[in-house]
């Protein structure tokens, strides 16, 4: 396993993605929708891996839910850098990074592949997440308010 150290530009969000895959063969993907195109996300995931994601301070963590409301996208707000979007809650929650907030994102030099989730139900966005994001823990003081957040 690598692992692939980032968080956001202030350092109040710290990302921690282990996996055994290789950054230069994994999928990235460059969702469509308004919010991902706004922040030029390129999103990776790894059911194998893991992502563990630590808040400095939770009053400088912004938990926003749109369309669907089917996952809380983390956002500083102190810096405004988006780091990783969480599905679920507790032992299943699921998540992606957006690989743009990691240090080594040049290594992640696979072409985004346009994707676009319009047509999908909320059953079917949530299945499909459960089975292509990553198990995820959130950690540091802000724990409690990121897990109230992703379980609400």
């Amino acid at each position: 396993m690598t692992v692939h150290n980032g968080g956001c530009h202030c350092g109040n969000i710290r990302l921690s993605f282990p996996t055994a895959l290789d950054p230069a063969a994994m999928e990235i993907r460059a969702c469509q929708c308004s919010f991902c195109t706004r922040h030029g996300s390129r999103a990776a995931a790894d059911a194998g891996g893991r992502l563990a994601i630590s808040v400095e301070d939770k009053a400088r963590l912004q938990v926003y839910r749109f369309g669907l409301h089917t996952a809380d996208y983390l956002i500083c707000r102190e810096c405004g850098v988006y780091v990783a979007a969480i599905a679920g809650d507790g032992a299943d929650a699921r998540a992606i990074v957006n690989v743009n907030a990691l240090d080594d994102r040049e290594l992640f030099c696979r072409e985004p592949i346009p994707v676009r989730y319009d047509a999908e139900t909320r059953e079917q966005r949530l299945a499909r997440r459960r089975s292509a994001w990553m198990p995820v823990e959130v950690h540091g003081r802000a724990a409690e308010l990121a897990n109230a957040a992703i379980s609400g």
